[in-house]
């Protein structure tokens, strides 16, 4: 399964290079990894408005090409 989606960043771990999206009409966050961020700035902050790929992985769903 994977769907484009739109959400806000609700954490992000600048230093581990992870942390959670909240995709709007959703309540559930999905975790996002540094290396599943586009673009030449691989990093993300709290409250930023992002795109993104949901995707099912290991039984939990994950932010795939995410896009700032």
């Amino acid at each position: 399964m994977s769907e484009r989606c739109e959400g806000l960043v609700q954490y992000f771990n600048r230093e581990q290079g992870y942390g959670f999206i909240v995709p709007f009409g959703r309540h559930d966050p999905v975790y996002v990894r540094r290396e599943d961020i586009e673009g030449e700035c691989r990093s993300l902050s709290e409250e930023q408005h992002v795109s993104f790929t949901l995707q099912l992985a290991d039984g939990r769903f994950e932010a795939r090409q995410v896009r700032p």
